[in-house]
């Protein structure tokens, strides 16, 4: 079923001289502006039921009337496939994402995603872009995302992580031992020839910024806390390996698997079978868009990193 919005405001006198799709902005604080402006150019939004245009001025005292029909958003099918659930309202759900599942469509892998899962649950998600998924886990990380429910939800995660005001926090099994903690600060763009991987540029590529701080050492590689400033694809990945602590089993940007000399058989073994990058969504908090309460959530390593960190341990 189609899920229809139907709004009613008044310009206040303040307002005069404000553009409508300035003052629309404002006045319908849960879309955003661009959202707003096509609904504007479509007539869905009317100033006192007569067609405007995004940039006509207002005089104060109009009446601004929505009424809108969201369109399906894709041609995604619903799969029946499970989800461990963290949390879920009418506004969000944070979901603990198991590792070898994609979490959106692409070539090569157009079902059985997490947006596939997502519609089975939630069908009413088809009117919201990308079915309600404003962040990203690689395929093989674990953990936390949240997924916006209704397209006012999604406004306002989009506007938190554009703000960079989310909260992530991530744990690793890296190569390497770390002396202490930092932050790698550089910049990450599609690698120059290799245009499946992402790289560190010197110029042209985004602003990435990654926190770590140790949490153990073994002889020969760092458990890490990892907290992102920004979102970038493989952002940690790129950075650890970047910084020479690339993370366990990570065979895109690790290389061949290195095992040092005079370890036992069993985390010899461990370190060749380890089947992913050692990464994991630990931690997640942000605003929630109804409340406007923040809120946080924290989900224990899987089993694999923790029989990982166990066999450092003993070894």
């Amino acid at each position: 079923m189609m899920e229809a919005i139907q709004q009613r405001v008044q310009v206040p006198v303040s307002y005069q001289g404000f553009r409508l799709d300035q003052a629309a902005a404002k006045l319908f604080p849960g879309f955003s502006r661009s959202r707003l402006q096509t609904w504007i150019k479509t007539a869905a939004l009317r100033v006192n039921s007569s067609v405007a245009k995004p940039r006509d001025k207002l005089l104060g005292g109009e009446w601004l009337t929505l009424e809108v029909v969201l369109e399906v958003q894709g041609e995604w099918q619903a799969e029946d496939i499970a989800l461990d659930i963290v949390f879920e309202d009418e506004e969000i759900l944070v979901l603990n994402k198991s590792a070898n599942i994609v979490v959106h469509p692409a070539a090569g892998n157009y079902s059985g995603t997490v947006l596939n899962a997502l519609l089975h649950r939630i069908p009413e998600l088809n009117t919201v872009p990308r079915a309600g998924i404003v962040h990203r886990l690689d395929k093989d990380t674990t953990g936390l995302m949240v997924v916006a429910k209704t397209l006012t939800a999604h406004t306002h995660l989009v506007s938190q992580l554009q703000a960079r005001s989310v909260s992530r926090e991530y744990e690793a099994v890296v190569q390497g031992v770390m002396t202490a903690g930092g932050t790698v600060n550089a910049l990450i763009g599609r690698h120059p020839r290799q245009r499946k991987k992402m790289a560190v540029l010197s110029s042209g590529g985004k602003d990435a910024v990654t926190h770590y701080r140790v949490l153990q050492r073994f002889s020969d590689h760092t458990h890490i806390r990892v907290k992102l400033e920004t979102g970038r694809t493989h952002q940690i990945r790129v950075h650890m390996s970047h910084s020479g602590y690339p993370l366990v089993g990570d065979r895109v940007y690790a290389g061949r698997c290195k095992i040092p000399k005079g370890n036992n058989h069993e985390l010899i073994d461990m370190l060749r079978k380890f089947p992913r990058q050692a990464l994991h969504a630990a931690r997640l908090g942000l605003i929630h868009p109804a409340s406007q309460q923040f809120m946080e959530w924290s989900v224990s390593l899987p089993e694999d990193m923790l029989e990982l960190l166990h066999i450092l341990k003993e070894s």
